[in-house]
């Protein structure tokens, strides 16, 4: 049985990424794309061998699809996913899943009750490099985990420097652009749940409209475990990394915030350094392979709605907390604000 998607919004990441993931499935296959303008949509069809194109979100839910990609702004997502479930269709949402978590929460519940597979498409927990610092950790390879670092802080190209930097409305600006991916991942290598977080943004000169280009966070996780990030949309020259150090050893990972299966991982113990292997394969390929299978009662997606509102409320904190100066708490039970 194939599974025919429909892509909510003509994307540069589907066009990079996910039109190819999902065509890298056995079973996958792309049928419709939907944009506003009837022009872009035809135009993007045409570009990616896709049979069908339509320009509303009711033209396209009641076409012979299976599942929807969303991958517009925002502020959009909240009313395309919900119509999507309604339709009896599968979703895989961009994150962040909505502009509140309370908004994610919602759409998360409408799945849930339709029997609707709902997956956020947290690419970053499908990296190999993730996924065996994760490991390494729960071997006990470092001992106890003590703290961590996240260095995501790169330059926004040029071709997405449109609404992220420029409309608050829709949801831009770098905590919901790449916070979200940072809590999510601290969350999937570290297998804990952050707490509490504290935080300053900056504008520093490529944000307008009042929204932030920069970030640097402190977390508390329920172990005890302290972290800092970075987030940024103008430092060119930085280079991405995660470090994990616990009282046995440490994990530097290095160029491993990144779409791309890239990068490497130390291991460094009283025996000396080690770098550790890890598979190649392409994050999305991989997001999308667990997709399937959840579709088939296979398990669950790669990141389900829950991680998706864990991320969104950790960004809100972080964002409540950069306007008042004060930590914020994360409550433990829902993932959202306490």
């Amino acid at each position: 049985m194939s599974v025919r998607w429909g892509l909510i919004g003509a994307s540069t990441i589907a066009r990079q990424f996910m039109i190819d993931a999902i065509r890298a499935q056995g079973d996958g296959e792309v049928a419709a794309v939907m944009s506003s303008s009837p022009e872009r949509a035809q135009a993007y069809a045409r570009e990616n061998g896709i049979p069908a194109s339509v320009s509303t979100l009711d033209a396209l839910l009641a076409a012979d699809i299976d599942a929807v990609y969303i991958s517009t702004t925002n502020e959009l997502h909240l009313e395309q996913g919900l119509a999507a479930i309604k339709a009896g269709k599968h979703v895989l949402c961009e994150k962040p899943l909505a502009l509140t978590s309370a908004d994610a929460r919602s759409m998360v519940a409408a799945a849930k009750k339709a029997g609707i597979v709902f997956g956020t498409n947290h690419h970053l927990r499908n990296a190999g490099a993730h996924r065996a610092m994760r490991d390494a950790i729960a071997a006990g390879r470092i001992g106890k985990p003590i703290a961590a670092r996240v260095f995501h802080s790169v330059y926004l190209p040029e071709n997405l420097q449109g609404w992220r930097i420029a409309r608050p409305e829709a949801g831009g600006g770098v905590v919901l652009d790449i916070t979200v991916h940072d809590a999510d991942t601290l969350r999937f290598v570290l297998g804990d749940d952050p707490i509490e977080i504290s935080a300053f943004t900056q504008s520093a000169g490529m944000a307008g409209g009042g929204l932030e280009d920069g970030a640097m966070c402190i977390w508390r996780f329920k172990s005890g475990v302290i972290a800092q990030s970075h987030e940024g949309f103008m430092t060119k020259f930085a280079g991405t990394g995660f470090e994990v150090h616990g009282s046995e050893g440490s994990l530097i990972a290095t160029n491993v915030m990144t779409q791309k299966p890239v990068g490497s991982v130390l291991l460094r113990t009283a025996n000396g350094e080690e770098e550790l292997s890890f598979d190649r394969e392409d994050l999305y390929t991989r997001s999308l392979r667990q997709f399937h299978a959840a579709i088939r009662g296979e398990g669950q997606p790669s990141a389900t709605g829950e991680d998706g509102i864990w991320s969104l409320a950790s960004a809100e904190a972080a964002l409540q907390s950069s306007k008042t100066g004060k930590a914020v708490t994360i409550d433990p039970q829902l993932g959202s604000l306490a």
